[in-house]
């Protein structure tokens, strides 16, 4: 829900529809909070049906499966006997499946139908749902054999059919849980041995909720292989990067405990094509799966290897004999529902159960997304042959879903047939379209409140609004809405501004953050007192401050890179347009992957000026480094706090970083494996990488530092170049410039300069750094001085050499530099010498 959004005025456009008086009900998205709904639900412990009424408390969220509402139970009425699990007054979840948005829909809808050439089944076949649902009940019972406990997998309880969104959905238990947090760890290359198998130092391992998910979800996996549903198990599978956000931690059992975690979440989404792999783990599903013989994947199960479980464990399943054979019957009425023809194979040209079947259920189907009604249903479930003719109609293009309704239900025959002979009916019609559309528009952010109310009362403003809304909803909203452009334009070039001069906004901003991290769950109620009564301390308020520059340096690099690009494009005025303005876009590209931009120069310079101001290195040692790289710079300053402020560090870490990723597709939802690994990877590895650095320096410290090796490497490397030249003389016949061994000329100073930091004995950190580029920098004058000794009998341009002398000084000098670093980077967990053990015992 978009910030912007308002339910009331939802409502008011609903009146507005009502008003209308169509002879067709109201088209609806999703439900809104306050919604009252009806449903004849079927219970799955022994089938029990009856009536009920929910009321929507809040929609959670939706996805390619469905759109799931906490809902609160305001009335039952069984049938027989009562259904289990379900009370009155009792809060629950309801997962209905059929997507929010129209393109969840249609991009589902296509998988699927590629994969199985037949609709989606969950969402229009009641036999699938259940088949679903009874195979969550088997898999609840083998989690409480495998974790001794099945509240390790939320609880289902019924399934029923949603006719004012057109598909089935399910009742099940509501959980109030979490996902991780986002913990701080130094020892992240532990964690890493430890995933692989290998013996480490418990007493040093870090991140135990994400080293417990890590081991549920893997325990969680084998669990359903060995019951038979390896399909299911891709829901959970950890290397799909986005299975995290399926295992909560319950609220009411915190602990770093894996019985506190719960799996919720059994409906898959999209269809695995063995041509279209979505995820990294994908590439290995598919290739378990054709070991199966499974081509494509969604959800099939095998109930014989569920029997053969079942078997070994008859004690904990004696009471749900019922319920299998319930779900083989499911089961056999879901799979032949739909051609499926890499399951089904030569079965399509002889089985008339199948096609029976296939066609029983089209009809069905069509029926739960209400294209047709219960006098066409009984029409068509006695004519095979109109049945035919009514799923053939359903493939014409735009056409074929209005001459079902047409001819399918009479609500809708009588819109048609009122558009075509009343001008003031068809006027009413057009105007109710509008306001659905709108709706849809409102609800994703497109319009306001203003704009929503305005654009339903007259035809021109969504007539303004139509052609926009193809492009994205910020660029829409910007275009269409002067005050949300002006704000938005403030926000990012003004606003910073008064957050550098201003410090109650700057105490104003972080109250705000630090109340958003605590709806996220970022933070803990403790974490935010600590930080709200660190708000006044000076140090707070130069980072505040410093943050503020970090944010007005956001839009330099695009600013600087659309210019550079409109430049050259009225530069080459003589270049064909199309080309140029290639060009002109790669450039911008370019600008957005380079490791350092125009932004990040500004951002670090203002670094390098608050070290000279302050005349203090020491509170900004990491932020000087890491401000000139570009997006890694952003967090600069909260892994500068780390030591100083732990908790706000953690907590302003974890908000830059993780906001960054959840624009990513699907990957990028909260709780998934990107948000964990973007945290650690601008977090937890520079405090794993600062922890190793210091316990090297203690070891140093012991050490006598040693110089002279610089003026081996260098001449090594001088002579390296040299017998390079030698043999690109004799292959070419003439001496190479930098350019033609570009490569060498980067990676030889590259491997120098860590020669040089690990021949460096005790000299500290900087004195080794300092040491690397002096190194690069000797070889290029030793490199320049063998070249005009040792030409090899090749032609030199002498007024060429101190030219080509700084070149070679400056290149090598950063290169051999950056090996320095980078091998510091990357020196594993030292050991203490015995020296320095004898120190710390005595």
């Amino acid at each position: 829900m978009t910030r912007d959004y308002s339910v009331e005025v939802y409502k008011k456009l609903e009146e507005k529809i009502s008003a209308a008086d169509l002879h067709r009900p109201m088209h609806i998205g999703r439900y809104e909070a306050g919604a009252e709904l009806a449903y004849d639900v079927i219970g799955l412990n022994g089938g029990n049906r009856a009536q009920i009424r929910l009321k929507v408390e809040k929609f959670v969220g939706g996805g390619f499966a469905g759109q799931v509402y906490r809902v609160k139970v305001l009335h039952i009425e069984p049938e027989l006997k009562p259904i289990e699990g379900i009370e009155t007054g009792g809060i629950y979840a309801i997962k209905i499946l059929i997507p929010p948005t129209a393109f969840s829909q249609l991009f589902r809808n296509t998988l699927y139908r590629i994969g199985f050439q037949g609709p989606f089944q969950l969402q229009v076949n009641p036999a699938a749902a259940r088949a679903g649902a009874l195979w969550q009940k088997f898999i609840r019972r083998g989690a409480k054999i495998q974790f001794g406990d099945e509240r390790t997998v939320v609880d289902i309880y019924a399934t029923f059919v949603d006719t004012g969104l057109g598909s089935c959905g399910e009742l099940s238990e509501w959980i109030e849980g979490r996902t991780w947090r986002l913990e701080v760890d130094d020892h992240m290359d532990l964690l890493g041995k430890w995933k692989k198998g290998r013996e480490v130092t418990n007493a040093d391992l870090g991140s135990p909720e994400y080293r417990d998910k890590y081991e549920f979800m893997g325990k969680f996996v084998d669990l359903m292989h060995k019951m038979g549903c390896p399909e299911f198990a891709r829901q959970y599978e950890w290397t799909t990067c986005k299975s995290q956000p399926n295992c909560l931690k319950r609220k009411d059992a915190e602990g770093a405990s894996s019985s506190n975690l719960v799996a919720v979440d059994f409906r898959a989404g999209l269809a695995l094509l063995p041509f279209l792999p979505m995820s990294p783990g994908d590439f290995k599903l598919i290739v378990k799966g054709l070991g199966r013989g499974s081509l494509v994947q969604f959800d099939r199960g095998n109930i014989g290897q569920l029997e053969q479980f079942i078997d070994e464990h008859k004690n904990e399943f004696s009471d749900m004999s019922p319920m299998l054979e319930e779900l083989k019957e499911a089961e056999r009425v879901y799979r032949d529902s739909v051609p499926d023809i890499t399951h089904n194979h030569f079965r399509l040209l002889y089985s008339s159960q199948l096609w029976s079947t296939m066609l029983t259920s089209a009809v069905t189907g069509w029926q739960v997304q209400n294209l047709i009604d219960e006098p066409c249903r009984e029409k068509l479930q006695d004519n095979k042959a109109l049945t035919l003719l009514f799923l053939i109609i359903g493939a014409i293009p735009f056409l074929g879903r209005l001459i079902r309704k047409f001819y399918g239900r009479a609500d809708w025959r009588k819109h048609y047939l009122g558009m075509l002979t009343s001008w003031q009916y068809l006027g009413r019609a057009l105007r109710a379209k509008i306001t659905e559309r709108i709706i849809d528009w409102h609800r994703s952010g497109r319009v306001d409140d203003d704009h929503a109310l305005k654009a339903a009362e007259q035809p021109w403003p969504f007539l303004y609004h139509l052609p926009l809304s193809i492009l994205p909803v910020g660029l829409h909203r910007f275009i269409t809405d002067w005050h949300y452009a002006r704000e938005r334009f403030l926000y990012l070039t003004i606003r910073p501004v008064r957050l550098y001069f201003n410090a109650e906004l700057r105490e104003q901003w972080l109250r705000e953050m630090v109340n958003e991290g605590k709806k996220k769950h970022l933070l803990s109620d403790e974490d935010a007192k600590v930080i709200i009564s660190q708000v006044d301390e000076p140090f707070i308020q130069k980072y505040l401050k410093a943050l503020a520059v970090h944010v007005c340096t956001l839009p330099v690099t695009q600013i600087v890179s659309v210019l550079i690009a409109i430049i050259y494009v009225f530069m080459h005025p003589a270049m064909p347009r199309a080309q140029s303005w290639g060009i002109g876009l790669g450039i911008i590209a370019l600008f957005q992957v380079v490791p350092i931009s125009p932004g990040s120069l500004v951002r670090g310079l203002y670094v390098v000026y608050l070290v000279i101001k302050e005349r203090n290195f020491k509170d900004f040692n990491i932020a000087v480094f890491l401000g000139f790289f570009k997006y890694i710079g952003y967090l600069a300053f909260p892994i500068q706090m780390t030591y100083h402020y732990p908790t706000l560090a953690r907590f302003m870490a974890g908000h830059w970083a993780t906001e960054a990723t959840h624009i990513v597709p699907v990957f990028g939802e909260r709780g998934a494996l990107l948000e964990h690994g973007v945290f650690c990877l601008f977090y937890n590895w520079p405090l794993t990488i600062r922890r190793r650095m210091h316990n090297r320096a203690q070891i140093r410290a012991t050490m006598r530092p040693r110089y002279w090796p610089i003026l081996f490497w260098a001449l090594a490397g001088a002579w390296i170049f040299r017998l390079i030249d030698l043999v690109y003389l004799k292959i070419s016949g003439q001496l190479p410039g930098l350019m033609q061994i570009w490569w060498l000329a980067a990676l030889i100073p590259v491997l120098f300069g860590a020669a040089v930091t690990l021949s460096a004995g005790g000299a500290s950190l900087g004195k080794r750094i300092i040491s690397a580029a002096c190194c690069g920098g000797l070889i290029g004058i030793f490199y320049t001085a063998l070249l005009t000794i040792i030409n090899y009998g090749a032609p030199i341009g002498f007024s060429d050499i101190p030219m080509s002398c700084v070149w070679k000084v400056f290149a090598f000098t950063i290169f051999s530099t950056l090996g320095a670093i980078l091998m510091e980077l990357k020196l594993p967990e030292p050991r203490p010498s015995r020296s320095l053990e004898e120190s710390k015992v005595g």
